[in-house]
């Protein structure tokens, strides 16, 4: 199977339950009371679609699916690309405590977390945090650069609901242009096979920017191959508002172009994106954004309206879900979503099954076998 069934069979369950029946306290509207004070603020625009909104399916039926924690936002690289070490510049020391983890976890509910930053790996009580997490029967995506597997590594126990998730977005002479350090990729991989040595569970996640080369993907993951690596993630570049550098990122029509035989990728080796979502970077299926079913907590609070934006911090989940004025937001709402199609925002709109089609179930179905 692409999952243990623990998470394919959890996670169909706990969609439904939330579907049928989902929490009153997170449908409330209270948008218009948003005085939260936030030191990122970004100015918010009007639509691009003269005005109209567009009203998503699931605004009334809101609940997170994937956690993004953010322990700390400290890290021993400068990727080119990620916004977390510009955007939180002046709080870059500070981390949250375990107990603080842990009641967000508690807090949203939420199947599945990813553990990012920064580099997750500095974070001094991590190995609590994962074991803290798997007691509350959480499936967990450590997202790591990888170089400090080998060191922490006797801080886990192998478990299938516990991936190390390594960056790597392309082979050695590109992955360590993007992360602007030599030696990286080397360290990465030495850390991959150290976990797969011991037993863990590992996948890579890539980013894909405009100069991205899809023969060179490709020919990633046939290196990885003998490494038995346990499923792959790709998504196109993301453009933080904090990072700014539009060359280096995608409009839709580029990710279309970049995308269109992504199916031939998909059938080679074990892709962890949905075949819904694939369609959809394909530019073959249109899905709205359901940035509420991935949710992010730092050091600052709930991080709104999602992972890339940041017009509000809130102190509680609750606060997050009825006070970010959901309806301003999505492709045609707000120019900062143009050209956004990244997993956090529409996975979760593709797992929901909106604007879903007859074959959708079967395919999906096969695609979890696989």
């Amino acid at each position: 199977m692409r999952f243990p069934l623990s998470l394919t069979a959890g996670m169909a369950g706990y969609i439904f339950r939330n579907k049928v029946h989902p929490r009153p306290e997170w449908q409330k509207n209270n948008s218009a009371q948003n005085g939260s004070s936030n030191p990122f603020r970004i100015i918010h625009h009007t639509g691009t679609n003269g005005g109209a909104r567009k009203t998503h399916p699931m605004i009334r039926k809101r609940f997170p699916l994937v956690l993004m924690l953010e322990p700390l936002h400290a890290c021993n690289l400068t990727c080119t690309g990620c916004g977390r070490i510009r955007e939180y510049e002046s709080t870059i020391t500070r981390k949250l405590s375990l107990d603080q983890c842990l009641a967000a976890s508690d807090e949203c509910g939420a199947p599945v977390v990813s553990i990012c930053g920064g580099e997750p790996l500095l974070y001094p009580e991590i190995g609590p945090l994962a074991a803290g997490l798997l007691e509350r029967n959480r499936h967990i995506y450590l997202c790591t650069n990888g170089m400090f597997i080998k060191k922490r590594l006797p801080e886990f126990k192998p478990d299938d609901r516990f991936f190390f998730n390594i960056h790597l977005d392309g082979l050695e002479k590109t992955h360590d242009i993007c992360v602007e350090r030599e030696g990286v990729f080397r360290e990465a991989i030495e850390g991959l096979k150290a976990a797969k040595a011991a037993g863990f569970k590992v996948s890579t996640n890539t980013t894909v920017y405009k100069e991205t080369d899809m023969k060179e993907i490709e020919a990633l993951f046939e290196y990885l191959e003998p490494f038995g690596v346990d499923g792959h993630m790709l998504a196109p570049g993301y453009g933080y508002s904090a990072v700014n550098d539009r060359e280096i990122f995608m409009t839709r029509e580029d990710v279309h172009e970049k995308f269109k035989d992504i199916d031939r990728l998909a059938r080679r080796f074990r892709l962890n994106s949905t075949p819904v979502y694939l369609d959809f970077l394909k530019g073959t299926r249109d899905l709205p954004c359901t940035a509420w079913g991935n949710p992010t907590y730092n050091v600052a609070g709930w991080k709104g309206p999602c992972y890339l934006i940041t017009d509000g911090h809130y102190e509680t989940f609750e606060e997050f879900m009825v006070r970010t004025p959901w309806e301003d937001y999505g492709h045609g709402n707000d120019p900062r979503c143009e050209h956004c199609m990244m997993h956090c925002g529409y996975e979760p709109s593709a797992a929901l099954g909106i604007n879903g089609k007859a074959s959708d179930s079967l395919r999906l179905l096969s695609w979890a076998l696989r």
